[in-house]
């Protein structure tokens, strides 16, 4: 997919998800679009880990208690729907996968299977940018 199409898909989402407004901080609006760049320019694993951390800066912004939580802790006291639950829980271990390697020097499967792991990401990345949309956009205003 070439990035003008990529850039219609994220508006495709947008329009699929957002029904009303939303007021994100301006934090979380940065890294929105920074979780964007990296996608339309084909940054998949960049794009991930960046979208995880939208994620999370909308979650703390909106359902945190203490300030203090940890992501998981996050997603599980947040109010939405479990199916949303469920989806950022898979992104969330997905993501902790690239950013916890206990066995950085075990990269045979890399190595050897490169193609199979970008053509992993490059899905991960569009289910990646569809939770962060229907998160961002899990409670609007009318």
């Amino acid at each position: 997919m070439k990035e003008n199409e990529r850039w219609l898909h994220l508006v495709a989402l947008d329009d699929e998800f957002l029904k009303g407004g939303v007021i994100l901080s301006e934090w979380c609006v940065f890294i929105i679009r920074e979780a964007d760049v990296a996608f339309v320019n084909g940054a998949h694993l960049a794009s991930i880990l960046t979208v995880v951390s939208g994620i999370e800066t909308y979650l703390r912004s909106e359902h945190s208690v203490t300030g203090k939580e940890r992501l998981v802790e996050l997603i599980n006291q947040a109010n939405i729907h479990c199916d949303l639950k469920t989806d950022l829980h898979t992104l969330r271990k997905y993501r902790n996968k690239w950013v916890h390697i206990d066995e950085p020097w075990e990269d045979y499967s890399l190595l050897e299977h490169s193609e199979q792991i970008e053509k992993e990401l490059e899905e991960m990345a569009f289910f990646a940018v569809r939770i962060l949309r229907r998160t961002i956009y899990e409670n609007p205003w009318i």
